[in-house]
């Protein structure tokens, strides 16, 4: 397939086969699943996954790569904006949770991400390449530099585990960044919140990163007129992901609700 990259959808095309094999390894995929591959492009895991005898549906926003994928067999394809995707209806329509996996454009990657966190009930696992930048955010510990409100929002709901990295030679064009490969699995037991909830104070947290909390996450719970006990003598990024859900957990018990929430 000759196909002119385009910038405007973000498109950097995976070009080196093992690269791509260890991907459709970390996948392991099976006939009986519902996988989704966001933005196919030309096929360097879209292949090789369906020659493991996969089904996909395909979300694909450019519409001259879309229609090359409409006559192959075992692929459905969803021309569309992933942002506007609904990945529970799809998970509906397959009657089982959703494996996705995809080479995310990197300019949207983080509310692609977001768009997957909201239907996370629906979804099995993801196998997804960003940008290495991001994946760091993503794996951080507390104490670095990389821990954030990304780092959160999603470590209280997901497993992240950075599978390899890959280089900006594997693409074509090649990307002026470092990638990195990674499996994101929906925790099995959750803890249960407000997300609206959780993403709302999390944001005040890191809103200055290099105030004491007592600054911007104090000033916030004041707002609340509730008396709830936390330890604001410290920075947002030295706060464990499981005491930001607690804090989240018992406000919810004491009826705050998110601005969002109306």
């Amino acid at each position: 397939m000759r196909h002119q990259a385009r910038k405007r959808f973000g498109q950097h095309f995976l070009i080196d086969t093992g690269i791509t094999e260890a991907i459709v390894r970390a996948v392991n995929p099976r006939p009986d699943e519902a996988l989704v591959e966001i933005g196919p492009g030309l096929g360097a895991l879209t292949r090789p996954l369906l020659q493991r005898g996969a089904r996909l549906t395909v979300i694909e926003l450019d519409r001259d790569l879309a229609a090359r994928w409409r006559d192959v067999p075992n692929v459905r394809v969803v021309e569309a904006d992933v942002l506007g995707v609904d990945f529970v209806a799809l998970a509906r329509e397959a009657g089982r949770p959703l494996r996705v996996v995809g080479n995310l454009p990197y300019n949207i990657s983080t509310p692609i991400l977001f768009r997957l966190l909201g239907a996370v009930a629906s979804i099995e696992d993801q196998h997804l390449m960003l940008q290495k930048e991001v994946v760091d955010r993503m794996a951080a510990s507390p104490g670095r530099k990389d821990y954030g409100r990304l780092t959160v929002m999603l470590q209280w709901r997901y497993d992240i585990e950075p599978l390899f990295d890959v280089p900006p030679g594997s693409f074509d064009p090649p990307p002026r960044v470092q990638s990195t490969v990674l499996r994101m699995t929906p925790l099995p037991a959750p803890p249960s919140l407000d997300a609206a909830l959780l993403g709302e104070l999390v944001g005040v947290a890191f809103s200055q990163r290099r105030k004491l909390l007592r600054h911007t996450l104090g000033q916030w719970l004041a707002s609340t007129r509730l008396d709830i006990e936390f330890n604001l003598q410290r920075r947002a990024e030295e706060v464990p992901v499981a005491e930001y859900v607690a804090l989240a957990q018992e406000l919810e018990r004491r009826g705050w609700r998110a601005a969002t929430s109306g």
